[in-house]
C-alpha cells in the first residue's frame, strides 16, 4: 500500500511528463532485487488500464503520465454569458471610420487575429493601429524589431524605428496621467507563449520560425491560445507575395479565428483580404480593401475594392487578337466598389 501511494502521489505531480520504469525505479527507490520492484511494474501496468498512464507503445517501459482532467458542466445556475470583446479595429486616418468590415465581424475572448502579409505593406502598421485603438485596454506589445538590447548589458530600449511610429501617432495618449506607459512593452522574439499575459491584448510583431519548422506555428499558436485566457492575441506572420496564406499556411489557420492578409496592391498602396473568419454577422470572407500608408503609420484612403468587370480580375484586356492594359483598373485587377 505504501509503494501504491507514493506512485500515484509521483505520478500526480508528473502528469504531462514523459517516465520509464528505470527512473521511476531511481526515484523512488527501489531495490531492483526487492519484491517491489516487481510490484511496482504491476502498478504500472494496471495505472495504464485506469489511463493514469500511457504506454508508450514499444513495450520497452516508457510512460507518458496522462494529464487528468475534471468534466466541464455547462449547463449550471448562473452560468454567465459573456458578450463579444469590445475590440476595436484600426481606422482611416483621415476620415477617423473604423474599418468598415468590423461591424460584422464576431470577436470573442480567447480569439486569435492574424496578420499575414508580405514585408513593407503594413503589417506593422495594422499591429500598432490594434494597439492604438485598444490602448485603454492596456495591451501587451512584442516585436522582433521594437527593441534593442542597450550596450552589453541585460538592459533593453525602444527602437529608434519603433519609437519615431509612435511618436508619428500623435492623434493617441500613449501615456496615463502619471506619465507612465498605457501598454506594456516586452523584449521577447521567442518562446512567446511564455510571456504571454493573460486576459489582456497581447499583440506579437512578428512570429519568427525558421524554414525548416515553419509547420510549428500551429503549436505555438495552441501554446499563445491556452495562456491567453479572456484576452485576444493579435499575432503577425510573414507572407510570400506568391501565396494566399502565411507561411506556415493550413497550419497558420489551425487557430486563427480572423485572418487579414496583406499584399502589394500598388507601388504606393496594400491590399487587405479577409481570409479565414470564425464567426461573422455578415458575409466577410473574401472581401478586399485599399489603403495607403503616410508615415508608416497613418491609414489613408481606405476602400473596398471588388474585381474589375472589363478585365475579370487580369489587368490585360482582350482588344482583336491582342491584349492590352486595362485602363478601368490600372492594370491592378481591381477597382473600388
Amino acid at each position: 500500500m505504501e509503494l501504491t501511494y507514493r506512485l500515484k502521489e509521483f505520478l500526480r505531480q508528473a502528469q504531462g511528463r514523459d517516465v520509464s520504469l528505470a527512473y521511476l525505479r531511481s526515484e523512488l527507490k527501489i531495490d531492483p532485487a526487492s519484491p517491489s520492484w516487481d510490484t511496482l511494474k504491476v502498478l504500472m501496468h494496471n495505472f495504464a488500464k485506469e489511463k493514469i498512464v500511457r504506454p508508450s507503445g514499444r513495450n520497452d517501459g516508457n510512460y507518458k503520465v496522462v494529464r487528468q482532467v475534471q468534466r466541464v458542466r455547462v449547463f449550471i445556475k448562473d452560468r454567465e454569458r459573456r458578450p463579444p470583446f469590445n475590440l476595436r479595429f484600426p481606422r482611416d486616418f483621415d476620415t477617423g471610420m473604423e474599418m468598415s468590415f468590423s461591424e460584422q465581424i464576431v470577436i470573442r475572448e480567447g480569439d486569435i487575429i492574424t496578420i499575414g502579409g508580405v514585408s513593407n505593406y503594413g503589417k506593422t502598421c495594422l499591429a500598432l493601429n490594434f494597439c492604438a485603438e485598444n490602448i485603454d485596454h492596456l495591451p501587451i506589445l512584442m516585436g522582433n524589431e521594437y527593441t534593442t538590447r542597450v550596450g552589453d548589458t541585460d538592459e533593453y530600449e525602444p527602437t529608434p524605428r519603433f519609437l519615431n511610429r509612435l511618436d508619428s501617432m500623435d492623434w493617441v495618449e500613449w501615456v496615463n496621467g502619471t506619465g507612465e506607459d498605457k501598454f506594456i512593452l516586452l523584449p521577447v522574439k521567442e518562446d512567446y507563449a511564455e510571456h504571454i499575459v493573460k486576459d489582456r491584448i497581447n499583440i506579437v510583431d512578428w512570429i519568427n520560425l525558421e524554414g525548416g519548422r515553419l509547420y510549428e506555428i500551429s503549436r505555438v499558436m495552441d501554446d499563445i491560445k491556452a495562456e491567453v485566457g479572456r484576452g485576444i492575441p493579435i499575432l503577425v506572420l510573414q507572407k510570400d507575395a506568391s501565396s494566399d496564406a502565411p507561411r506556415g499556411k493550413s497550419f497558420a489557420k489551425d487557430f486563427t479565428d480572423c485572418e487579414l492578409l496583406i499584399d502589394k496592391f500598388t507601388e504606393t498602396e496594400s491590399m487587405l483580404t479577409i481570409g479565414k473568419v470564425k464567426e461573422y454577422t455578415g458575409y466577410v470572407i473574401g472581401r478586399k480593401y485599399a489603403f495607403g500608408i503616410f508615415q508608416g503609420v497613418k491609414i489613408t484612403n481606405f476602400r473596398e475594392i471588388v474585381k474589375c468587370n472589363l478585365c475579370y480580375g487580369k489587368g490585360w484586356k482582350k482588344a482583336g487578337n491582342t491584349s492590352m492594359p486595362c485602363d478601368d483598373c490600372r492594370r491592378t485587377g481591381y477597382v473600388d466598389k
